[in-house]
């Protein structure tokens, strides 16, 4: 079936079927800072969920993975705060989590097992509940479709920027769309994920196919990504479908449905690294021929999250050792005498030698603010793209303040 994916406006409320509402509750101590929001469709839909692959999972991973069994993957809202991830705080940590979830579902009449839940911020601390509870009343009873840019404000920790992305599919058969709105900026090497990311759509689809376009668009995008090479405790990605505007997803609209999630979390995860803390250039780093795909992967990823590497972008230095010396070490078999590097174009290693002469041109492509790495093993037909950013000073300062 042919279909188009074009952009549309809305972020994750874009989608008929969803309304959010996000407000300042008291978690985070500035005043007026957005920090709690609540997503909520107007009925119980399908959901899936990706989550962090630590051992040191957050009360809000243990009750949404509860959740979505219990529910056998149906959901009707998403509860989330920012300013404290509700990590490594005991059993008042997951009563806490149970009781976003409950207050919710209260508010909407719903079952608690039909909230997911969500929090990220400093691990370590408590929940104020006396505040969040009043939050959740507020923001359930403020539910509009226009407030989805403000739901990406409420998520956000160290982020400079807040992220939504929505799409509109076009098939024979209908239009649907896919919105979405992520957080992340520090502990960013999603397996999956090192982040919070909501999508929605108001297409019905089943339960086991949203979960696969969730799993296939992560792959490719929110697991493709690093800032630091670090997993956070709180990690993770939902999707709902409302089903809000007729369309049904089947086997023969599911390539439709699987490319707007791509569409979106790409400009996500994108968006996540550009935004990583410190961050001054958005790195793009493609490994091509490969023998597997998982090898290309592995290679891009610890060249992604060499610091030698990252320091080296930062100050513009187009040391291509540094990127051979990381693709050597990554645990992957090539023959170095077949691999390439190139820089913004321009070629720097081949047949196991420098090409020193073309570093200035490589330099002045460093100097900007998006940068390109590519690099050719000469082993195979696979690919693989990871997107990363430079470290700063900045990087430094951030981690070494976070709780002070």
């Amino acid at each position: 079936m042919t279909y188009s994916v074009e952009p549309a406006q809305g972020g994750v409320t874009a989608p008929d079927g969803f309304r959010s509402a996000s407000l300042h509750s008291g978690i985070k101590a500035k005043a007026g800072a957005l920090d709690l929001a609540v997503l909520a469709a107007d009925t119980v839909g399908t959901a899936a969920g990706l989550f962090t692959t630590n051992l040191a999972k957050a009360a809000p991973v243990l009750v949404s993975q509860r959740h979505l069994a219990q529910s056998g993957g149906r959901a009707r809202a998403v509860v989330v705060n920012s300013g404290c991830a509700n990590a490594c705080t005991g059993d008042d940590g997951m009563a806490n989590a149970l009781r976003m979830a409950t207050e919710t579902a209260q508010s909407l009449g719903c079952a608690p097992e039909e909230v997911l839940v969500a929090s990220t911020g400093v691990i370590g601390v408590g929940l104020k509940m006396d505040r969040v509870v009043p939050g959740i009343r507020g923001a359930a009873a403020a539910l509009a479709r226009d407030k989805g840019a403000e739901m990406a404000r409420a998520i956000m920790t160290t982020d400079p920027f807040p992220k939504d992305h929505a799409v509109v599919v076009r098939t024979p058969r209908g239009d649907f769309r896919v919105g979405g709105t992520a957080k992340g900026s520090g502990m960013i090497e999603p397996n999956m994920a090192t982040m919070l990311g909501f999508l929605t759509t108001d297409a019905a689809v089943p339960t086991a196919l949203l979960q696969r376009a969730l799993q296939e668009s992560a792959r490719r995008t929110f697991n493709a990504i690093t800032v630091d090479g670090e997993c956070s405790t709180n990690d993770c990605v939902f999707a709902l479908a409302s089903g809000a505007n007729g369309m049904s997803v089947d086997e023969e609209l599911y390539p439709a449905l699987q490319a707007a999630f791509y569409e979106v979390s790409k400009a996500l995860a994108i968006g996540i690294v550009r935004g990583g803390e410190g961050a001054t250039k958005l790195i793009t780093i493609s490994v091509q021929h490969a023998r597997t795909h998982a090898d290309a992967m592995q290679v891009a990823k610890t060249i992604a999250n060499s610091p030698l590497v990252k320091t080296a972008v930062h100050g513009a230095d187009p040391n291509w050792g540094r990127i051979v010396a990381a693709a050597g070490r990554s645990g992957v078999n090539f023959d170095v005498d077949h691999a390439t590097v190139h820089v913004g174009g321009v070629l720097l290693f081949e047949h196991g030698l420098p090409h020193d002469h073309a570093a200035p041109d490589a330099a002045t492509h460093l100097k900007g603010t998006e940068v390109c790495i590519d690099v050719d093993l000469g082993a195979g037909e696979e690919m693989a793209t990871v997107w990363t950013c430079d470290l700063s000073a900045e990087y430094v300062r951030i981690n070494g303040e976070y709780r002070t």
